[in-house]
Protein backbone atom coordinates (compact mmCIF):
# COMPACT_ATOMS: atom_id res chain seq x y z
CA UNK A 1 0.00 0.00 0.00
CA UNK A 2 2.91 2.33 0.83
CA UNK A 3 4.22 1.76 -2.21
CA UNK A 4 0.98 2.09 -4.81
CA UNK A 5 0.36 5.57 -2.64
CA UNK A 6 4.23 6.43 -3.52
CA UNK A 7 3.59 5.72 -7.10
CA UNK A 8 0.60 7.55 -7.02
CA UNK A 9 2.11 10.89 -5.34
CA UNK A 10 5.02 10.55 -8.00
CA UNK A 11 2.57 10.15 -11.39
CA UNK A 12 0.62 13.41 -9.46
CA UNK A 13 3.28 15.18 -9.83
CA UNK A 14 4.79 14.48 -12.69
CA UNK A 15 1.33 15.26 -14.28
CA UNK A 16 0.89 18.64 -12.82
CA UNK A 17 4.75 19.30 -13.73
CA UNK A 18 4.07 18.92 -17.15
CA UNK A 19 0.67 20.34 -17.34
CA UNK A 20 2.20 23.25 -15.55
CA UNK A 21 4.76 23.28 -18.31
CA UNK A 22 2.08 23.34 -21.09
CA UNK A 23 0.36 26.23 -19.21
CA UNK A 24 3.27 28.05 -18.95
CA UNK A 25 4.26 27.29 -22.94
CA UNK A 26 0.72 29.47 -23.38
CA UNK A 27 0.67 32.09 -21.41
CA UNK A 28 4.37 33.31 -22.14
CA UNK A 29 3.54 34.23 -26.07
CA UNK A 30 0.87 36.55 -23.94
CA UNK A 31 3.30 37.88 -21.33
CA UNK A 32 5.65 38.63 -23.74
CA UNK A 33 3.51 40.63 -26.33
CA UNK A 34 1.62 42.67 -23.38
CA UNK A 35 5.42 43.32 -22.85
CA UNK A 36 6.67 44.63 -26.25
CA UNK A 37 3.26 46.61 -26.36
CA UNK A 38 5.08 48.86 -23.70
CA UNK A 39 8.51 48.71 -24.99
CA UNK A 40 10.03 51.94 -26.72
CA UNK A 41 9.70 51.25 -30.65
CA UNK A 42 13.87 51.95 -31.49
CA UNK A 43 14.56 49.73 -28.52
CA UNK A 44 12.79 46.52 -29.81
CA UNK A 45 13.39 47.01 -33.19
CA UNK A 46 17.28 47.63 -32.19
CA UNK A 47 17.33 44.78 -29.12
CA UNK A 48 14.61 42.73 -29.43
CA UNK A 49 11.31 42.09 -27.13
CA UNK A 50 11.81 41.10 -23.60
CA UNK A 51 9.95 39.38 -20.98
CA UNK A 52 10.16 42.79 -19.41
CA UNK A 53 10.62 46.32 -20.87
CA UNK A 54 14.12 47.40 -21.61
CA UNK A 55 12.62 50.49 -21.89
CA UNK A 56 9.31 51.80 -21.16
CA UNK A 57 7.01 53.75 -23.56
CA UNK A 58 3.44 54.41 -24.27
CA UNK A 59 3.63 55.70 -27.83
CA UNK A 60 2.30 52.78 -29.22
CA UNK A 61 -1.16 53.19 -26.86
CA UNK A 62 -0.87 56.76 -27.51
CA UNK A 63 -0.76 56.22 -31.64
CA UNK A 64 -4.02 54.42 -30.76
CA UNK A 65 -5.89 57.09 -28.75
CA UNK A 66 -4.80 59.38 -31.49
CA UNK A 67 -6.53 56.88 -33.80
CA UNK A 68 -9.34 56.09 -31.50
CA UNK A 69 -12.17 57.38 -33.92
CA UNK A 70 -10.67 54.34 -36.75
CA UNK A 71 -9.76 51.84 -34.23
CA UNK A 72 -13.09 52.64 -31.61
CA UNK A 73 -15.22 52.32 -34.80
CA UNK A 74 -13.53 49.01 -35.79
CA UNK A 75 -13.71 47.62 -31.99
CA UNK A 76 -17.83 48.60 -32.23
CA UNK A 77 -18.18 47.07 -35.76
CA UNK A 78 -16.20 43.76 -34.05
CA UNK A 79 -18.58 43.47 -30.89
CA UNK A 80 -21.87 43.58 -33.28
CA UNK A 81 -20.81 41.35 -35.86
CA UNK A 82 -19.54 39.12 -32.88
CA UNK A 83 -22.50 39.43 -31.00
CA UNK A 84 -24.96 39.09 -34.27
CA UNK A 85 -23.13 36.13 -35.79
CA UNK A 86 -22.87 34.23 -32.38
CA UNK A 87 -26.39 34.41 -31.81
CA UNK A 88 -27.68 33.91 -35.50
CA UNK A 89 -25.12 30.71 -35.61
CA UNK A 90 -26.35 29.57 -32.35
CA UNK A 91 -30.07 29.29 -33.50
CA UNK A 92 -29.42 27.58 -37.21
CA UNK A 93 -26.94 25.18 -35.54
CA UNK A 94 -29.01 24.36 -32.59
CA UNK A 95 -32.42 24.13 -34.85
CA UNK A 96 -30.58 22.35 -37.67
CA UNK A 97 -28.73 20.12 -34.87
CA UNK A 98 -32.10 18.91 -33.47
CA UNK A 99 -34.33 18.44 -36.60
CA UNK A 100 -31.32 15.61 -37.58
CA UNK A 101 -31.42 14.74 -33.96
CA UNK A 102 -34.91 12.78 -34.24
CA UNK A 103 -34.91 9.56 -35.32
CA UNK A 104 -38.30 9.75 -36.82
CA UNK A 105 -37.55 12.79 -38.85
CA UNK A 106 -38.28 12.73 -42.55
CA UNK A 107 -35.07 13.33 -44.80
CA UNK A 108 -33.04 13.16 -41.62
CA UNK A 109 -30.21 11.17 -43.57
CA UNK A 110 -30.19 13.55 -46.50
CA UNK A 111 -30.23 16.10 -44.66
CA UNK A 112 -27.07 14.77 -42.56
CA UNK A 113 -25.94 14.07 -45.47
CA UNK A 114 -25.87 17.66 -46.73
CA UNK A 115 -23.85 18.74 -43.77
CA UNK A 116 -21.25 15.73 -43.67
CA UNK A 117 -20.61 16.29 -47.57
CA UNK A 118 -18.94 19.47 -47.51
CA UNK A 119 -16.76 18.54 -44.99
CA UNK A 120 -15.08 16.41 -47.69
CA UNK A 121 -15.96 18.55 -51.01
CA UNK A 122 -16.27 22.37 -51.97
CA UNK A 123 -16.22 24.19 -54.58
CA UNK A 124 -13.24 26.15 -53.60
CA UNK A 125 -12.83 30.24 -52.95
CA UNK A 126 -13.45 31.07 -56.09
CA UNK A 127 -17.15 29.86 -56.81
CA UNK A 128 -17.58 30.70 -53.05
CA UNK A 129 -16.94 34.08 -54.17
CA UNK A 130 -18.81 34.87 -57.47
CA UNK A 131 -22.06 33.17 -55.15
CA UNK A 132 -21.74 34.87 -52.49
CA UNK A 133 -20.89 38.13 -54.65
CA UNK A 134 -23.07 37.62 -57.61
CA UNK A 135 -25.70 36.03 -56.40
CA UNK A 136 -26.64 36.97 -52.80
CA UNK A 137 -25.26 40.29 -52.87
CA UNK A 138 -23.59 40.59 -49.60
CA UNK A 139 -20.43 42.46 -50.83
CA UNK A 140 -19.67 45.80 -48.87
CA UNK A 141 -22.59 45.40 -46.62
CA UNK A 142 -22.26 43.65 -43.17
CA UNK A 143 -24.04 40.20 -43.98
CA UNK A 144 -20.38 40.11 -45.74
CA UNK A 145 -19.17 39.23 -42.32
CA UNK A 146 -21.58 37.34 -40.33
CA UNK A 147 -22.63 34.53 -43.67
CA UNK A 148 -19.92 32.99 -45.18
CA UNK A 149 -17.83 30.40 -43.70
CA UNK A 150 -19.11 30.90 -40.16
CA UNK A 151 -23.31 30.90 -40.10
CA UNK A 152 -22.98 26.84 -39.74
CA UNK A 153 -20.31 24.92 -38.82
CA UNK A 154 -20.49 21.06 -39.93
CA UNK A 155 -18.22 20.16 -37.31
CA UNK A 156 -20.55 22.03 -34.79
CA UNK A 157 -23.33 20.78 -35.79
CA UNK A 158 -22.65 17.11 -35.48
CA UNK A 159 -21.22 17.68 -32.20
CA UNK A 160 -24.49 19.44 -31.19
CA UNK A 161 -26.41 16.45 -32.75
CA UNK A 162 -24.29 14.04 -30.75
CA UNK A 163 -25.58 15.92 -27.20
CA UNK A 164 -29.05 15.69 -27.95
CA UNK A 165 -29.09 12.56 -28.73
CA UNK A 166 -26.72 10.95 -25.98
CA UNK A 167 -28.00 13.43 -23.31
CA UNK A 168 -31.30 14.07 -23.78
CA UNK A 169 -33.87 11.39 -22.63
CA UNK A 170 -35.95 10.62 -25.48
CA UNK A 171 -38.67 9.31 -22.90
CA UNK A 172 -39.11 13.32 -21.90
CA UNK A 173 -39.59 14.38 -25.20
CA UNK A 174 -42.10 12.08 -25.69
CA UNK A 175 -44.37 12.79 -22.18
CA UNK A 176 -43.92 16.42 -23.38
CA UNK A 177 -45.88 15.66 -26.94
CA UNK A 178 -47.81 13.23 -25.33
CA UNK A 179 -49.28 16.43 -22.95
CA UNK A 180 -49.63 18.55 -25.90
CA UNK A 181 -46.46 20.77 -26.01
CA UNK A 182 -45.86 21.62 -29.70
CA UNK A 183 -42.02 21.41 -31.34
CA UNK A 184 -41.28 25.10 -31.22
CA UNK A 185 -42.36 24.91 -27.67
CA UNK A 186 -40.62 21.51 -26.90
CA UNK A 187 -37.79 22.90 -27.96
CA UNK A 188 -37.32 26.43 -26.48
CA UNK A 189 -38.93 25.00 -22.89
CA UNK A 190 -37.09 21.41 -22.65
CA UNK A 191 -34.29 20.62 -24.77
CA UNK A 192 -32.28 24.23 -24.74
CA UNK A 193 -32.51 24.55 -20.84
CA UNK A 194 -30.70 20.93 -20.65
CA UNK A 195 -28.48 21.80 -23.34
CA UNK A 196 -26.56 24.82 -22.08
CA UNK A 197 -22.91 23.18 -21.19
CA UNK A 198 -22.88 22.63 -25.52
CA UNK A 199 -25.02 25.67 -26.16
CA UNK A 200 -21.75 27.62 -24.31
CA UNK A 201 -19.60 25.66 -25.91
CA UNK A 202 -20.68 25.95 -29.53
CA UNK A 203 -21.14 29.97 -28.79
CA UNK A 204 -17.56 30.03 -27.48
CA UNK A 205 -16.17 28.43 -30.53
CA UNK A 206 -18.47 31.20 -32.85
CA UNK A 207 -17.60 33.99 -30.90
CA UNK A 208 -13.90 32.81 -31.29
CA UNK A 209 -14.42 32.45 -34.90
CA UNK A 210 -16.50 35.56 -35.47
CA UNK A 211 -13.78 37.67 -33.52
CA UNK A 212 -10.71 36.57 -35.42
CA UNK A 213 -12.11 36.88 -38.54
CA UNK A 214 -10.58 38.70 -40.70
CA UNK A 215 -10.70 36.57 -44.06
CA UNK A 216 -14.57 37.30 -44.89
CA UNK A 217 -13.36 41.44 -44.58
CA UNK A 218 -10.38 41.10 -47.13
CA UNK A 219 -13.00 39.22 -49.78
CA UNK A 220 -15.42 40.87 -49.88
CA UNK A 221 -15.15 44.22 -48.31
CA UNK A 222 -13.50 47.46 -50.32
CA UNK A 223 -11.38 50.40 -48.36
CA UNK A 224 -13.73 52.36 -50.24
CA UNK A 225 -17.35 51.09 -50.56
CA UNK A 226 -17.23 48.87 -46.72
CA UNK A 227 -14.46 50.41 -45.46
CA UNK A 228 -17.02 51.57 -42.44
CA UNK A 229 -17.62 47.84 -41.50
CA UNK A 230 -13.53 47.45 -41.11
CA UNK A 231 -13.75 44.74 -37.62
CA UNK A 232 -10.76 44.84 -34.98
CA UNK A 233 -8.23 42.29 -37.22
CA UNK A 234 -9.40 44.39 -40.51
CA UNK A 235 -7.99 47.22 -38.91
CA UNK A 236 -4.94 45.30 -37.91
CA UNK A 237 -4.12 43.77 -41.17
CA UNK A 238 -4.36 47.24 -42.66
CA UNK A 239 -2.01 49.25 -40.20
CA UNK A 240 0.39 46.02 -40.74
CA UNK A 241 -0.03 46.25 -44.18
CA UNK A 242 0.76 49.96 -44.61
CA UNK A 243 4.13 50.02 -42.22
CA UNK A 244 5.33 47.29 -44.75
CA UNK A 245 4.76 49.35 -47.22
CA UNK A 246 6.57 52.35 -45.32
CA UNK A 247 9.40 50.00 -44.33
CA UNK A 248 9.95 48.76 -47.92
CA UNK A 249 10.04 52.43 -48.84
CA UNK A 250 13.07 54.32 -47.76
CA UNK A 251 12.19 57.80 -48.28
CA UNK A 252 8.42 57.01 -46.60
CA UNK A 253 10.40 55.32 -44.00
CA UNK A 254 12.21 58.26 -43.15
CA UNK A 255 9.19 60.40 -43.02
CA UNK A 256 7.73 58.25 -40.18
CA UNK A 257 10.93 58.18 -38.28
CA UNK A 258 10.81 61.84 -38.47
CA UNK A 259 7.08 61.56 -37.03
CA UNK A 260 8.12 59.12 -34.01
CA UNK A 261 5.41 56.24 -35.77
CA UNK A 262 6.24 53.56 -33.24
CA UNK A 263 5.63 50.84 -36.59
CA UNK A 264 6.60 47.80 -34.69
CA UNK A 265 5.38 48.40 -31.48
CA UNK A 266 2.05 49.17 -32.76
CA UNK A 267 1.37 46.14 -33.81
CA UNK A 268 1.73 44.35 -30.66
CA UNK A 269 -0.60 47.19 -29.09
CA UNK A 270 -3.49 46.25 -31.50
CA UNK A 271 -2.94 42.49 -31.08
CA UNK A 272 -3.05 43.30 -26.85
CA UNK A 273 -6.92 45.15 -27.32
CA UNK A 274 -8.02 42.38 -30.04
CA UNK A 275 -7.31 39.65 -27.62
CA UNK A 276 -8.28 41.18 -24.07
CA UNK A 277 -11.72 40.96 -24.87
CA UNK A 278 -11.35 37.15 -25.32
CA UNK A 279 -8.99 36.49 -22.64
CA UNK A 280 -11.34 38.13 -19.67
CA UNK A 281 -14.76 35.81 -21.52
CA UNK A 282 -13.39 32.85 -21.76
CA UNK A 283 -13.02 32.21 -17.84
CA UNK A 284 -16.80 32.05 -17.80
CA UNK A 285 -17.42 29.54 -20.12
CA UNK A 286 -14.48 27.18 -19.62
CA UNK A 287 -16.62 24.91 -17.14
CA UNK A 288 -19.44 24.57 -20.10
CA UNK A 289 -16.93 24.30 -22.67
CA UNK A 290 -15.17 21.32 -20.93
CA UNK A 291 -18.67 19.66 -20.00
CA UNK A 292 -19.84 20.42 -23.75
CA UNK A 293 -16.87 18.85 -25.67
CA UNK A 294 -16.93 15.79 -23.73
CA UNK A 295 -20.68 14.81 -23.55
CA UNK A 296 -20.82 16.01 -26.93
CA UNK A 297 -17.85 14.60 -29.00
CA UNK A 298 -19.79 10.84 -27.93
CA UNK A 299 -21.44 8.95 -30.10
CA UNK A 300 -23.57 6.17 -29.94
Amino acid sequence: MQVKSFENIAWKSVAHIVLFLFALAAVLPFVLLVSASFTDNQTAVAQGFAFIPKKFSLDAYNYVVREWRTVGRAYSMTFIVTVGGTLLSLAVTCLFAYAISQRDMPGRNLLTLLVIFPMLFNGGLVSTYYVWSSVFHIKNTIWALILPNLLMSAFNVILMRNYFQTTISPNILEAARIDGIGELKLFLAIVLPLSAPIVATIGLMGALAYWNDWTNGLYYLTERGGGHLYTIQLVLNSINENINYLSNNSQLATAAATQNLPSTTIRMALAVLGLLPILLAYPFFQKHFVKGITLGGVKE
